[in-house]
Parts: C-alpha cells; structure tokens; sequence
C-alpha cells in the first residue's frame, strides 16, 4: 500500500471541473464553434463515440477502403489506416512513420495554431511513446524494470487483495456507478502504488489523467490555459516527490527508476511532465475502460457469461477478448518522415498517418463474427489494443494482470452484474469507454 506523506499542504490542487465537465460547458456556451464534420468517412468526430455509432463507418472503410484520406476536418487533414494487415504494417516501420513529439506525436489533435511558438515550446509534452528510437530505447527501458513477469508475480497479492476487499463492499441488490465504485478505485490505486503516491490523494491523478487525455480539449481554444495549469499542478506535485526521494536508496517505484537513470534523471520539466502524461493516462484511462467494458459487455452477451461462470479456466482467454472487443484507446496517430506507398496509396512526408486499433479490432478477415464477446475466441490474443512493434504497451502485462483478478475474484463471489441504469460514455477519439455505468449486482 502507498503510505508515503503528502507533499506538504501549503497548495490546494484543484479537483473540479473534471475535464469533461468543462468541454461540454464550453460546447453548450459556444454553439457556433463545435467542430463542423463534413467527410463521411472523418471520425475524428467524438459523437460517434459517444453515441456508439462508430462501427457501420468503419465496417464500411474496411470493405471498400481500408487506406483512405479525409481532408477539411476540424483536425485537418489525415489518412485513415483501419484494417488489422495495414496497422500491423504502420506499426512495423516506426524510422517511416514517426511518433516524435517533434512530428506531431501520437493523438490526431495538433496545438491550437494561434499559439505563438515560445508558448508552445514551453507546452510541448515529449514522452518516451511520442519518441523516436534511440531517445525511445533509453526510456522506455528505465520504468521496463517495474513490468517485468517477476514484478508481476511480486504484485499480484497485493493486487488481488485489494480486489476482493473492493468486491466486498458492493451493495448486493442496491443500483452504484461500476465506472466510479470499482474501476476508477483499483486503477488509480494501482497507479498509486507505483508511483508511491500518496494514498489519500490518489484520485488526483484521475483528475489528471482526464485533463492530459481529452484531445478534444485542443479544439477548446478556451480551455488550453486551464489545461496546462491543471498539468502544471500535476508537474508540482510530482516534483515535490521527486525531491524527497533524491539521495534515497533505489526502490521499486517509478519516481525511484527515474531518478536513478542515466536516461531519464536529467529530463527538462517538459520531458518530466510528458512522461508522468504518459504512465498517468497509459495506466488509467486503458485498465479503467476495460474494466467497465467488461461488465458492459458481458451484460450485453448473456450466452457468454454463462459459458464463462461454467468454466472459470477461461477467464484468460477472456480477458484478451476483451480488450479486442473494447479497444480502450481508439487510434495512435503516426507522421509519415518520407514519401511512401502505402497499399498502393501515395504518402508524402509530412502526412498525418492514423491507426484505428477500434477497427482493426473489428476486422472480419482477422475476427470472425468480430462484433460479438466470444470468450471462447481462438486467436483473442491478435488483437492491437495494446500496439505492436516498439511501442507496444509497456504496462501490457500489469493491465491483463488486473482484469484477470478482477473477473477471478468476481467468480470467487459468484458475483453477476447487470446493467440497469444510465450508461455514458466517454466524448472522445482517443479514449474509448465508460463516464458512467449504472448497474446492480447479484449472486448466482
């Protein structure tokens, strides 16, 4: 358990407006500047996803063009990469198609234009997924160390214990908000742990997560100054525990390896915020929005929960399948470095390149019957909700980890959840999932 003191409490960090709440007031207070898609085919929009609408758009790209180009959006201009063979590929040439911070970085939103160039460069969040190799190798082999199978094992007892102590507070037969009871709970006390964040002020780092990983926030001319002050706050609170842990033996926490690498303990306060982006929302939004996709999912396929409350031995296999049917994070957005063909389309240098893991997830040639929970699915595993190549997702195994407990403690409980209540999802093309799930719990 993180026990470690707060910093100390001369600053009060703002908890309020989360993220969300402060875009859809900015919406409804300014009417005439919501982003105006006109391309059929531009999904960059986020009622799609927020009225779960996006699957026909991509069914149909796949069939008819699985490489295509928008142009005129709200984003401006990029190419669409929606199969499983043509993400893969992406993925594969990352000295090709860029993820530095320098070209673009890895969400499809670019800084507001109008920001003069000094600001910008003082904004500029790099992180080791927004890097190109070799500065990428460096990082991401510094937090590696805190994912290994033998880091997985140490924290499964604690993971699991802390899973079943959660499990059993819920309210048998009483209607609660999975989305804030149980996944916002464990996952931000697992990102708690390793950071050796203060315990008490764990939700902060929700809080956090939402504001550095909303991309509509960037098409909210308004909201950018609040934004980086929220992160600046964020950088404040890190940076006090950075400075008590200088000099300090190492220890098993991410602000440990940091400081104690050679890669990454000389990082500018950018460098440093855009890394803490990183763990934060990578450890967050992912783990969160599956844990509720989960229980949505099972909800909606009746035949394969029971098949999987028959047969507990196929709760791995589920987990994976999971995480191909919710995808957590819809896109990663790649910068072509020089002109190429792509599946016999022209990419210039320069072009913004975007990776739909949510429809390649979905493809019918990988995925047979792909928009349908099958628990029992032979080859869950090839999903990309995690990437592929270089910059596949470093947490990988502690986020399986974590969905694995929670479904076997759940079958410990015999413990069924159904939806039976509102259920909002999230407003946005990166993250993919739950603001609210309303549901009642049972045992069977």
């Amino acid at each position: 358990m993180a026990t470690q003191l707060a910093p100390a409490a001369d600053f009060t960090y703002r908890t309020a407006p989360t993220a969300n709440q402060a875009f859809e007031q900015w919406l409804r207070a300014n009417p005439q500047a919501r982003p105006v898609h006109t391309h059929p085919w531009d999904v960059s929009r986020s009622d799609i996803y927020l009225n779960d609408t996006w699957g026909s758009i991509f069914a149909q790209m796949r069939a008819q063009a699985p490489v295509n180009k928008v142009t005129g959006t709200p984003y401006g201009d990029y190419w669409n990469v929606t199969s499983h063979k043509a993400v893969l590929h992406v993925e594969s040439l990352p000295e090709l198609f860029s993820s530095s911070w320098k070209h673009g970085g890895i969400t499809i939103g670019d800084p507001p234009a109008d920001i003069p160039p000094e600001v910008l460069a003082e904004r500029q969040l790099p992180m080791f997924i927004a890097m190109d190799r070799p500065e990428h190798t460096g990082q991401r082999r510094t937090v590696a160390p805190a994912f290994t199978p033998a880091e997985i094992v140490r924290m499964e007892s604690e993971i699991r214990q802390r899973t079943a102590h959660l499990l059993d507070t819920l309210p048998i037969g009483e209607q609660f908000d999975w989305v804030d009871k149980v996944s916002i709970e464990l996952t931000t006390g697992m990102l708690a742990i390793l950071f050796g964040f203060p315990w008490d002020d764990r939700r902060l780092l929700t809080f956090w997560s939402d504001w550095a990983g909303d991309v509509e926030l960037t098409l909210a001319r308004d909201l950018t100054d609040e934004r980086h002050a929220i992160l600046q706050e964020m950088a404040r609170y890190f940076g006090l525990l950075w400075m008590g842990r200088m000099g300090q033996a190492p220890s098993p926490d991410l602000i440990s390896m940091m400081i104690h690498s050679p890669a990454m303990n000389n990082m500018s306060p950018q460098e440093f915020m855009g890394n803490l982006v990183l763990l934060i929302v990578g450890g967050n939004d992912t783990t969160r929005n599956t844990m509720s996709g989960i229980i949505h999912a099972l909800h909606t396929f009746p035949d394969q929960r029971a098949i999987l409350e028959s047969d507990p031995s196929l709760i791995p296999n589920t987990v994976q399948e999971c995480l191909r049917y919710v995808t957590p994070l819809a896109h990663m957005r790649r910068t072509a470095t020089a002109d190429t063909d792509l599946f016999g389309h022209q990419i210039a240098a320069g072009d913004k390149v975007v990776m739909w893991y949510l429809s390649a997830n979905r493809d019918e040639t990988v995925f047979e019957n792909p928009d349908k929970l099958i628990v029992t699915r032979a080859n869950a595993r090839r999903h990309l909700s995690f990437g592929h190549g270089i910059h596949r997702c470093v947490g990988a195994r502690l986020a399986e980890l974590q969905l694995r407990v929670l479904l076997e403690e759940m079958h410990e409980r015999r413990l069924r959840v159904h939806v039976t209540g509102g259920v909002e999802r999230v407003r946005a093309n990166f993250v993919h999932g739950f603001r609210r799930l309303e549901v009642t719990a049972e045992r069977y």
